[in-house]
């Protein structure tokens, strides 16, 4: 897996995998811009894909975009605010998720991206979106989360996938014992779900109310 940073996109995921025969993009607005990349097709070669293909990108990312135009603009006052509260919580939280369950990163970096929450390098780097802050708890710790498992697994396959519902499970009975409402109505909505993985796409479908700005 490789991250190129993209001035207008922000982090683009490279991610190979096996059993591919050609190269495809997903933008998404949660997880943000991903190359699938087939496993013997050098990293040089899906850049100059991407490439190709960015125009198509930023006008899928402003037609995702396009759901929330009615929402007020943020003034730069206001990002600086959630940049300080976001490097005052976010690494304290980060930390702690990571000690409970066994995973260790290098550095972490608090960024003002437009198109994804987050991202983990395969440096074992997490970057984090200041935005997150805006997020109930059991939401912002799912984003953490995730962000942890690909430490242990870079891709969004069935090992990544099994992980990430394992800690999000434990983790919002947490919640659930300590009395967080939210975290309560998420897992009576996740636990109602015929999806194969609930937690992530209980998750998921909430934080997509939650527009970046």
């Amino acid at each position: 897996m490789k991250i190129y940073e993209d001035p207008q996109l922000g982090n683009v995921l490279f991610n190979k995998r096996k059993g591919l025969s050609r190269m495809s993009i997903r933008v998404h607005p949660v997880k943000g811009v991903t190359v699938s990349v087939p496993y013997i097709v050098p990293y040089a070669a899906a850049l100059a894909f991407f490439k190709l293909k960015r125009e198509w990108v930023l006008q899928t990312v402003a037609k995702q975009k396009e759901k929330y135009k009615d929402v007020p603009k943020a003034e730069p006052g206001v990002i600086e605010a959630l940049r300080k509260q976001a490097k005052a919580e976010l690494p304290v939280r980060l930390k702690e998720l990571a000690d409970r369950y066994g995973f260790i990163y290098n550095r972490v970096a608090i960024k003002h991206n437009v198109t994804n929450w987050g991202s983990c390098s395969t440096k074992s780097n997490i970057n984090l979106n200041l935005n997150i802050v805006r997020l109930p708890r059991v939401l912002k710790d799912y984003i953490l989360l995730h962000e942890l498992c690909h430490l242990r697994h870079h891709d969004h396959g069935q090992a990544f996938h099994l992980l990430l519902e394992h800690v999000c499970t434990d983790n919002l009975l947490r919640l659930c014992d300590e009395g967080d409402t939210q975290a309560n109505e998420i897992a009576k909505v996740a636990a109602m779900s015929k999806a194969r993985y609930p937690i992530d796409y209980v998750c998921t479908k909430a934080i997509k109310k939650y527009p970046l700005i």
